[in-house]
């Protein structure tokens, strides 16, 4: 079993407050949970918010019903805990009245469940994101060897536990295709009732093919038939539905710099093979560059989460055409990084050099790219 970095819960619970894991589905939270229950000495209650008893509880706001549900437990730990209506008033009920209480809760996308506990819960949680698995996590039982011998297959296929786990490349594409057509436009349907999932496939599509680069609502709105508005929206549930991560311009200097528009990249490479329907060998392939592009974000944005690294992330690039692929601002310093597959290294750009004389900037290549990532 792979060790995920919030494996001992133990570190993050506190009482009186509420530990919320946010995540997409399949990445681990239920299993994270059963593992932490099914060892500690504390005396728990693990529940699901498919439970129709569990949802009348919570959705009565009852002090009486509450206490009977957590008499004797030192724990209450809720999956699905978004399926339950209201249940941030109840969980607010519950913390106030019974502050020696641990409570920690899951959701498979921060769109419903943060609507629900956001207003009710203000001062009494701390939240955390459980993402597709960390390449800081599978070096726990690999070398560093074994970590970059296995780089390509991250690339193709991503990390989803179960996609990590299978032993064979059909078994990996079925779990991806499966995870494609089942499970990642669930809550965005059921939450936000939006009928036309082909719309919403399209345009992932065209975000899929275009990771790296900058996007034009207009134009995706032209090549789907919709308005620049409803183009928004959907990018909007994606990134909240942690399908896509939106990424920025950087500016101080506002008439040289390009600063509206937006990358967007996903959350898993594997994801976004399976939306093209293209596990071709990386050798093969005319979108290495992209696709190694979107794999160091993705495992960056996670070393950020885990690693507790606060900073706010950026592409920087000017009308002229000088550009810098993903720059941190952070303890008030600038730090920019320019990938590039090959082995390669590539001068600063002189506007960057000139216009940020204190910041960074550094290649990421396949020699170095574990100090960036792990």
């Amino acid at each position: 079993m792979i060790k995920r970095d919030y494996d001992d819960l133990s570190r993050l619970l506190k009482k009186g407050k509420v530990v919320v894991i946010y995540g997409p589905r399949r990445v681990g939270k239920t299993t994270l949970i059963a593992n932490f229950v099914k060892d500690t000495k504390l005396k728990y209650r693990f529940d699901s918010g498919d439970n129709i008893e569990t949802r009348n509880i919570f959705l009565s706001q009852s002090l009486k019903a509450i206490s009977r549900y957590v008499e004797g437990y030192d724990l209450i730990a809720i999956d699905e805990a978004q399926r339950i209506p209201n249940v941030g008033l109840g969980l607010k009920i519950l913390v106030d009245n019974f502050p020696n209480l641990f409570v920690v809760i899951t959701g498979s996308a921060s769109l419903d469940l943060s609507y629900k506990i956001g207003e009710p819960l203000v001062g009494r949680k701390y939240t955390y994101r459980l993402y597709p698995l960390w390449v800081g996590e599978l070096s726990i039982n690999k070398t560093p060897f074994e970590i970059n011998e296995q780089k390509a297959e991250r690339i193709i296929f991503g990390s989803y536990p179960e996609v990590i786990n299978a032993n064979t490349v059909n078994e990996k594409i079925k779990i991806l295709e499966e995870n494609v057509s089942s499970y990642l436009f669930k809550e965005i349907i059921e939450i936000e009732q939006i009928g036309n999932t082909k719309l919403l496939l399209d345009l992932l599509k065209l975000i899929a093919f275009q990771v790296g680069n900058e996007v034009s609502l207009t134009e995706l709105g032209k090549s789907l038939g919709v308005d620049r508005k409803t183009v928004q929206r959907y990018l909007n549930l994606f990134e909240q539905a942690f399908i896509l991560y939106n990424l920025r311009g950087f500016s101080r200097n506002l008439r040289k710099e390009v600063t509206k528009k937006s990358k967007y990249y996903f959350w898993d490479n594997g994801i976004r093979n399976a939306i093209i329907k293209n596990f071709n060998d990386l050798g093969t392939r005319d979108d290495v560059g992209a696709l190694w592009e979107n794999y160091l974000v993705s495992e960056r944005l996670k070393k950020q989460e885990y690693k507790q690294i606060y900073s706010s992330n950026y592409f920087w690039r000017t009308w002229e055409g000088q550009e810098i692929d993903w720059v941190e601002e952070r303890d008030g310093k600038i730090y920019g990084f320019e990938f590039k597959w090959k082995k390669s290294s590539v001068k600063a750009p002189s506007q960057w050099l000139n216009t940020y004389s204190n910041a960074t900037f550094q290649t990421v290549n396949q020699e170095n790219y574990l100090e960036f990532i792990k």
